[in-house]
C-alpha cells in the first residue's frame, strides 16, 4: 500500500516521510486514530515506504554524463525527496502482497480449540484477505472473519509475545529494517509486559509500529516507550469524494452517508451498503411506540430491531444521533436569526430537516444531549455483543423517561 492509496491524512504522511528523510525515526511509533480514520492503512503504507528500495537508496538510477548535444549535464543535481514508495521495486511488491520477510504482523486472535494457544501466524492467510479487502476495517470485522463460535473475543496472547521476541531477534533478510506492525495493542492486557524490554532496547534497525484506537486501553508502560503519531478523523468532503471515486457511489447518497459517518470511512462503507434502509421510518415507529402507542407496540418494535443484526442496529443508532445533531443546528440557527432558513445549519434533505424540527418539539437541548449519551452507550454495548432485545427494551424505557414530559406525535 502506498500513501497515495490513503484518504487525505496529508500532514501525517508528510511527518512520517520527514522522519525517514531527516533520520529522526524513532524505534517505536504509536499510531493513534479513531476507527475508520486510516491508522492501519497508514502503518502499511509507512512500512512499505521504509522497505522501498528507491527510498533507501538500493535502487538507484544511472546518473547521466555530459550531453552529446550540448545541453548542460544534470548528473550533479540532487534528486527530489521521495515522498512515497515507488510501488514497483521488489520490496514494494512484496509489501503490497503482505509477504515481505522483514515486515511482521501481530493482531488479536481467537481460540478455536480448547487448550489451543494461537499466534498471529496461524491466521496469516485470513489476515491478508482481510487487509486487502478492507484496510479501514475494525476489530469486529476481523473477529467475524476468523471466529468459529459466537461471542469470541480477540486477544494478543502471551505466546504471541514470545513469537514476536523470537522473530525480531533474527537478522533482517532483505531490508535494512525489521518491522513489526501490531494492530490493536489494547488487546495485549498484562501479557504486553513481556514486550517491554525489546521495545525499550530493540535489536539494531528494528521498528515497532503500534496501531491503536484507544490510547487509554494500551498499557501505559508501552505508551511511554513510543513516539505518538496522532491521526485525525476524516473530513466529510474526503469521505464523500472517496465514496464517489473509489466505490462509484451516487453523489447524493455519498453526500448523505458522509454527513453521518463522523469521520469514519468504515462506517461510511457500511452505510452505503444499507443506503436503501428506511431508518427514518423505523425511528418514527419507535418514537411513536414510546410516546403514544405503548408497551405492545414497543415490544413489537424491539422484536423487529433485534432481527436486524448488530451492524444495522449501529447504523440505526448513528442515524438517530445524526438527526439529533441536525436538530441542534436548527435550534442554534433559529436562535440567532429568529427564524429557521430553508438551508439552516447542515440539516440535509428536506425530510431530515422536517424530522429534526419535530425532534426539537419533542425535547429540549438538555434532553437531546441525554438521548445522545444513551445512544452512544448503546452503540458501545452492541459492539461488545450485548443482547439486542434486552438492550433496546432498556433503551426504550430510558428514552421514555427522558422525554415523557414534552412530546408531539410523529405520525405522517
Amino acid at each position: 500500500m502506498q500513501f497515495s492509496d490513503i484518504i487525505n491524512q496529508y500532514p501525517v504522511k508528510q511527518r512520517l516521510t520527514e522522519l525517514v528523510q531527516h533520520n529522526r525515526l524513532s524505534h517505536a511509533l504509536l499510531f493513534l486514530g479513531r476507527e475508520g480514520s486510516g491508522g492501519l492503512a497508514l502503518a502499511l503504507a509507512f512500512a512499505q515506504y521504509v522497505v522501498c528500495e528507491k527510498v533507501n537508496g538500493k535502487h538507484t538510477a544511472i546518473q547521466p554524463g555530459p550531453s552529446l548535444f550540448g545541453e548542460p549535464s544534470t548528473g550533479n543535481q540532487q534528486p527530489a525527496p521521495q515522498t512515497d514508495s515507488c510501488g514497483i521495486c521488489s520490496g514494494c511488491i512484496k509489501a503490497q502482497q503482505l509477504v515481505h520477510p522483514d515486515i511482521h504482523f501481530s493482531y488479536p486472535t481467537v481460540t478455536k480449540k480448547p487448550g489451543e494457544k494461537p499466534i498471529a501466524t496461524d491466521f496469516i492467510n485470513e489476515w491478508r484477505e482481510f487487509v486487502k479487502a478492507n484496510p479501514y476495517g475494525n476489530l469486529f470485522d476481523w473477529i467475524e472473519l476468523i471466529k468459529e463460535k459466537e461471542n469470541s473475543q480477540g486477544k494478543i496472547t502471551a505466546e504471541e509475545c514470545n513469537d514476536i521476541i523470537k522473530k525480531l531477534s533474527l537478522k533482517s533478510f532483505e531490508s535494512e529494517y525489521k518491522i513489526l506492525i501490531m494492530w490493536m495493542p489494547e488487546k495485549l492486557e498484562k501479557e504486553g509486559n513481556k514486550l517491554l524490554k525489546i521495545i525499550e532496547e530493540p535489536p539494531p534497525n528494528t521498528l515497532f509500529i503500534l496501531v491503536t484506537e484507544n490510547e487509554e486501553q494500551v498499557l501505559p508502560t508501552i505508551v511511554s516507550r513510543c513516539q505518538l503519531i496522532k491521526i485525525l478523523p476524516l473530513e466529510i468532503k474526503d469521505i464523500e469524494e472517496a465514496l464517489i471515486l473509489r466505490h462509484k457511489t451516487e453523489p447524493l447518497i455519498a453526500r448523505q452517508v458522509a454527513s453521518v459517518s463522523e469521520g469514519n470511512y468504515r462506517e461510511a462503507l457500511q452505510s452505503v451498503q444499507h443506503a436503501e434502509e428506511d431508518w427514518q421510518g423505523l425511528l418514527r415507529e419507535w418514537l411513536n411506540a414510546i410516546l403514544k402507542t405503548g408497551p405492545l407496540a414497543q415490544a413489537k418494535w424491539v422484536e423487529e430491531i433485534s432481527r436486524l443484526g448488530r451492524e444495522k442496529q449501529k447504523q440505526f443508532l448513528r442515524y438517530f444521533n445524526h438527526l439529533l445533531e441536525q436538530a441542534v443546528h436548527l435550534r442554534v440557527a433559529s436562535g440567532k436569526t429568529g427564524t429557521v432558513r430553508p438551508d439552516a445549519g447542515t440539516a440535509g434533505p428536506d425530510s431530515e430537516r422536517d424530522f429534526a424540527e419535530r425532534l426539537n418539539k419533542i425535547a429540549g437541548i438538555e434532553q437531546q444531549q441525554a438521548i445522545i449519551e444513551e445512544l452512544d452507550r448503546a452503540t458501545y454495548y452492541i459492539e461488545r455483543n450485548a443482547h439486542g432485545k434486552i438492550l433496546f427494551h432498556a433503551l426504550t424505557i430510558k428514552l421514555y423517561h427522558i422525554i415523557q414530559d414534552k412530546f408531539v406525535f410523529l405520525m405522517d
